[in-house]
C-alpha cells in the first residue's frame, strides 16, 4: 500500500509542474585522479590556453612562448619575446583566438620595453603562429602605466563565446604608505599612492576588466553592455568591470556569460576605527558590467573612511549606493556606479562567512566552470558530478575549490577539491576539449625561476585505475661495479583485485629486470636513471624512476672519540680525532672536513639531530610549515629580505617586537614596494619561535678542528658531535657522536614491546610500564664501554621477579639483573659485566608473582650507567 501511494505521489508532483532528482551524481573518489607532470623548471609561468587540437600554449614573464604537445609529449620554445620584465610586468597574459584552429591568431599582453611619447605602457598585441616563430604582430591596445615604485599589474586575458576579449588590469598603486587600508591619498606628489586615480577613475584603463571585440585588421569595437556608452564624458568605453585592485586571473562562463576573477586584496590585518575594514581578497562574478569598489570598499562592500592623510584623521564612511571620487587625481566622473559586493571573500585570519578557506596568506584566482555535456565523449574527461561548478585556487594557499551554484548564479556551498594533492602555487587552469584540466605551477618562490615550476595535467580514471608506482633501492650510489638491489613493493592499486607486473629499465629503454625487488649490477661509471613500470592486468601503467650514480664510492668517516661514545659523566673534557677513508681520493683533502659540536637542551629534538644531523629548530619547522617562502629565503633575496639578511639586523631583544610584525604585517624597512603579510592566525609564542630559528642563523659557527678536545659541562641535555667529508665526487660520508647524561629516564627507549609510555608530571619523569612478564624495551646503539654499574629507579606494586638487562635481542646475553622486590618505590644498584663497544640494550620483566596486568604495572621511572 505505502508504494502504490509513493508512485501516485510522484505522478502528483510531476503533473503540478515539480521536478523529481532521480540521478544526483555522486562524488568519485579522489584516487581516481592522477597528477601528470609534463613540463618542470619554468620560469615564473603565467598563463595558459589549449587549442581545439590539444596542444597547450603557455607564457613565463620573462617573455617565454611555449607549446606543449601531449599527442608526442615533447615542448616547443616558439618564440622569446622582448618585454620589460620589471616590478610585476612582464609577459603577462595569453590567449588564442576563437578560430585559431584556422587563423593560427593568439593574443599577448606585455610590458612594452621602450617608452613611448607618453611613458611606460602594457600592451596587447596580436601574433600569428607559424612553425617557425611569430609573425605579423598587430598592436591593438596601449595602458600607460606610472613605473617606479608601483604595484599591480594582473595581465589575464580570456575569451567569451561571441569573441569579445576581456582584459584584466591592476590599480599601478603603491599600497606601502596606507597601512594596508585604502590608498586614497591625493596630496600633490603622490600621485603612486592614489588608486582613485586609476581603480576609481572611470577614465582611466587601470585598476579595470576591459572588454573589446579584435576585428580582422588589428583593431577592435566596442560590444553592447560595456560599463559606460561610448561617447560618454569622462569614460572609456572599453571598460566592462571598474574598481579592482588586482583582478590577477580572470575567466568567463561562456554558457551564461558570467564574468569571473580572484581580486587580489590590501593588507591589513585587522579592522581600524580610523580607517575601514581589514583585508580580504575576493572572488568576483559579474553578471553585467559594474563597479567592485575598490579603492572605496572591500569584500561584500565593507566601506572605508575617507582620510585625511596630512591631519592622520578619518571622515565619512563611503557610500556604496553613491560612491563619490573626490580625488584631484581623478580625470572622469565624480559619482561612480553604485559598488557591487565579492562573490566570495576572506581574509588572513578565519572568515566568519567562509570558514571552509583557512587562514594564512592570500592570493585568490578565478578559474573556468566546467559543463559536462560540452566535453567530448571521453573515458577521462570529469564526471559529471562537477557539472556546473566554479574552480577557484589560491596561489599562496595551493588550495583548489568548487564553488557550486544555484540556478540564477548564487553561490550554495565550496567543496575542496583534492585536499590531498599538493598544488605548489597554482596560477592558472584550464580545461581541455576532452574535459582533463591542465595547470600551471608556480613553484616555490615567488619573482624567481623554480625548478619546481611546472605544467601539470589532472587526469581522470574512469573505472579501472592505473597503479602507482614505488621505487627504492639498498643504495644509489657507489663505485663500478656496483651491485644494487631495488624494490617496487610499495606499489599498490587502487583496484584492490587487480595483480600487478614490473618491468625494469636501470640502463636502457629495454626491459632489463621482471618482479617486484629485482638485483641488478652496474658495470660502468655514469648516472642512470633506472625506471620501474608497473601494470595492472587491464593494461593500466604507471612508471616511477630513482637516479644511480656509478663511478665514486663515500667517504667512510669516523669520529675517534676518546671516551664513553654514549653517555658524559658530571664535568669532563674528551680528546678526539676524525678520521677518514676514501676508496678513490686515496688521500684525504683536510679542508674537506667539517666538525660540528652542538648543545640540545632537555626536551629539543635529539631523534632528529640523528635522523639528519642538522638541528631541528621548532621555528624552522613552524617557517617551513608557513606560508614565508613565498617571499623569503635562507640566503638569497626575493620579494623580501633572506632570513640571513634579517639576522643580522636584529638580536635577541628584537624578538617581541619582530614576533608582533609577523602577526600584524608591515613593510618600509626593507623595501617600500612590498609589504609583507599579516598573519594573525599565529600564536605570539609561535611567531616568538620563528624569529628565534631566524637570528640563530647569525650565531657563530659551532666548527671544530678535525682533531682537539671538547668540554661537557651541561647536567642535562645532550651533546653531538657531526663529522662530515665531502669527496672530489661530491659524495658526503658523516659519523655522529651523541652524548646523553648517565642519568636519563626510561621514556627515552627507542623500540619497546608490550609496555606502555606513561607520563608521570608528578614525579618529574616519564615512565615506562610493564604489563607482562616478556615485555621489553630498548635502547639502540649504547656504548657499554668501561661502564660497571646500573641503578635504576622502580615502581613495583607487589611485583616480584626480575628486570633482564641483555646485549644484542631480547634474549641475547644477561649483562646484569635488577631484582624486583614488590615493595612501592625501589633504587637498586647493580653490577654490569664487562662489555664492548656499541650494542642494543633491552630491559627484559620476568616475574616470579604478582600477575602484572594493565591495572598493575611494573614502572620503571629512569636508569643510571657508572664507571
Amino acid at each position: 500500500m505505502k508504494i502504490i501511494k509513493l508512485k501516485y505521489l510522484l505522478l502528483a508532483l510531476c503533473l503540478t509542474g515539480f521536478t523529481v532528482a532521480t540521478d544526483v551524481p555522486s562524488k568519485p573518489d579522489d584516487s581516481r585522479f592522477t597528477k601528470i607532470v609534463l613540463d618542470d623548471d619554468l620560469n615564473e609561468p603565467m598563463e595558459l590556453d589549449i587549442a581545439d587540437d590539444g596542444v597547450v600554449y603557455y607564457i613565463e614573464r620573462i617573455g617565454n612562448l611555449n607549446s606543449f604537445d601531449p599527442k608526442t609529449n615533447k615542448k616547443k620554445l616558439i618564440a622569446k619575446l622582448s618585454v620589460r620584465a620589471t616590478a610585476e610586468d612582464g609577459l603577462l597574459g595569453l590567449a588564442l583566438d576563437p578560430n585559431f584552429s584556422t587563423n593560427h591568431w593568439l593574443y599577448m599582453y606585455y610590458g612594452d620595453p621602450v617608452p613611448q611619447r607618453e611613458g611606460f605602457a602594457n600592451v596587447l598585441c596580436r601574433f600569428e603562429v607559424t612553425a617557425t616563430g611569430l609573425i605579423n604582430k598587430k598592436e591593438i591596445l596601449r595602458v600607460p602605466l606610472l613605473h617606479e615604485g608601483v604595484n599591480h599589474s594582473a595581465g589575464s586575458l580570456a575569451f567569451d563565446a561571441k569573441g569579445n576579449l576581456y582584459l584584466s588590469t591592476g590599480d599601478n598603486t603603491s599600497p606601502f604608505e596606507s597601512d594596508g587600508y585604502s590608498p586614497s591619498d591625493d596630496r600633490p606628489g603622490r600621485l603612486r599612492f592614489d588608486a582613485l586615480k586609476s581603480s576609481g577613475n572611470t577614465n582611466d584603463l587601470r585598476g579595470k576588466i576591459l572588454r573589446i571585440h579584435p576585428t580582422m585588421d588589428g583593431a577592435y569595437t566596442i560590444p553592447e553592455g560595456n560599463l559606460f556608452p561610448k561617447g560618454t564624458p569622462g569614460t572609456r568605453p572599453e571598460i566592462y568591470v571598474m574598481g579592482c585592485r588586482n583582478p590577477y586571473r580572470i575567466s568567463v562562463d561562456n554558457r551564461t556569460g558570467f564574468l569571473y576573477w580572484g581580486e587580489v586584496g590590501p593588507d591589513a590585518g585587522n579592522d581600524s576605527l580610523m580607517r575601514g575594514p581589514r583585508g580580504n581578497d575576493e572572488i568576483n562574478q559579474a553578471r553585467r558590467a559594474g563597479n567592485f569598489g575598490w579603492p572605496m570598499f572591500v569584500g561584500n562592500n565593507k566601506p572605508y573612511y575617507r582620510y585625511d592623510f596630512d591631519a592622520k584623521k578619518s571622515g565619512e564612511l563611503f557610500d556604496a549606493r553613491k560612491p563619490i571620487n573626490f580625488s584631484r587625481n581623478n580625470t572622469g566622473l565624480k559619482e561612480l556606479p553604485p559598488a557591487q559586493s565579492a562573490f566570495i571573500w576572506y581574509p588572513y585570519a578565519d572568515s566568519p562567512e567562509f570558514p571552509e578557506l583557512g587562514t594564512g596568506g592570500r592570493n585568490a584566482m578565478g578559474g573556468p566552470v566546467y559543463y559536462y555535456d560540452d566535453y567530448e565523449a571521453f573515458a577521462g574527461k570529469f564526471p559529471r558530478y562537477f557539472d556546473k561548478k566554479l574552480f577557484i585556487y589560491d596561489w599562496m594557499r595551493g588550495w583548489v575549490f568548487m564553488a557550486k551554484m544555484k540556478e540564477n548564479g548564487d553561490l550554495e556551498k565550496l567543496e575542496r577539491f583534492l585536499p590531498e594533492t599538493e598544488f605548489n602555487h597554482p596560477v592558472d587552469m584550464a580545461f581541455n576539449k576532452k574535459g582533463e584540466l591542465y595547470m600551471l605551477e608556480y613553484g616555490t618562490y615567488w619573482r624567481a625561476k623554480n625548478t619546481d615550476a611546472k605544467l601539470v595535467r589532472i587526469e581522470y580514471n574512469e573505472g579501472n585505475r592505473a597503479p602507482v608506482a614505488k621505487i627504492t633501492a639498498d643504495k644509489t650510489v657507489g663505485a663500478a661495479p656496483l651491485k644494487v638491489r631495488f624494490s617496487a613493493k610499495g606499489s599498490f592499486d587502487y583496484d584492490k583485485s587487480d595483480s600487478l607486473k614490473y618491468e625494469w629499465f636501470f640502463t636502457a629503454n629495454t626491459v632489463q629486470g621482471r618482479g617486484p625487488e629485482p638485483t641488478f649490477t652496474f658495470t660502468k661509471p655514469g648516472i642512470y636513471q633506472s625506471r620501474v613500470r608497473v601494470t595492472d592486468p587491464k593494461g593500466k601503467m604507471t612508471e616511477n624512476r630513482l637516479t644511480v650514480r656509478v663511478g665514486n664510492e663515500p667517504p667512510t668517516v669516523r669520529v675517534d672519540w676518546q671516551g664513553n661514545r654514549s653517555f658524559y659523566f658530571d664535568e669532563s673534557e674528551v680528546n678526539y680525532q676524525v678520521k677518514v677513508t676514501d676508496r678513490e681520493d686515496k688521500i684525504t683533502d683536510p679542508k674537506r672536513i667539517k666538525v660540528l659540536f652542538h648543545y640540545l637542551p632537555e626536551g629539543e629534538d635529539a631523534a632528529g639531530m640523528m635522523a639528519t644531523g642538522e638541528v631541528t629548530l621548532k621555528g624552522k619547522t613552524l617557517i617551513e610549515q608557513s606560508d614565508c617562502k613565498a617571499c623569503h629565503a635562507l640566503n638569497n633575496k626575493s620579494v623580501g629580505p633572506s632570513y640571513q639578511e634579517v639576522a643580522k639586523r636584529y638580536s635577541e631583544v628584537d624578538i617581541s617586537k619582530l614576533a608582533e610584525k609577523i602577526i600584524n604585517g608591515g613593510g618600509g624597512v626593507w623595501t617600500k614596494d612590498h609589504v609583507m603579510s599579516a598573519h594573525p592566525q599565529l600564536l605570539k609564542e609561535d611567531a616568538a619561535e620563528m624569529v628565534r630559528y631566524i637570528l640563530s642563523l647569525n650565531r657563530p659557527s659551532p666548527q671544530l678542528p678535525s682533531k682537539g678536545s671538547v668540554k661537557l659541562s651541561q647536567p642535562q641535555g645532550s651533546y653531538f658531535m657531526i663529522a662530515r667529508y665531502t669527496d672530489a665526487g661530491r659524495l658526503v660520508g658523516q659519523d655522529i657522536v651523541r652524548l646523553r647524561p648517565a642519568k636519563f629516564v626510561a621514556s627515552e627507549a627507542d623500540v619497546f614491546h608490550k609496555v606502555a609510555k606513561k607520563n608521570a608530571p608528578a614525579l618529574g619523569a616519564s615512565t615506562m610500564n610493564y604489563n607482562e612478564t616478556g615485555a621489553w624495551i630498548c635502547f639502540k646503539n649504547l656504548d657499554l664501554t668501561g661502564l660497571k654499574t646500573l641503578k635504576t629507579n622502580l615502581y613495583t606494586p607487589k611485583l616480584i621477579g626480575t628486570l633482564e638487562i641483555r646485549a644484542g635481542s631480547p634474549l641475547g646475553p644477561v649483562i646484569a639483573e635488577v631484582p624486583v622486590g614488590g615493595k612501592d618505590v625501589e633504587e637498586t644498584t647493580v653490577p654490569l659485566r664487562a662489555s664492548e663497544g656499541l650494542q642494543d640494550v633491552y630491559v627484559v620483566y620476568r616475574e616470579t608473582s604478582g600477575g602484572a596486568n594493565i591495572w598493575k604495572t611494573l614502572n620503571l621511572r629512569w636508569l643510571e650507567f657508572g664507571k
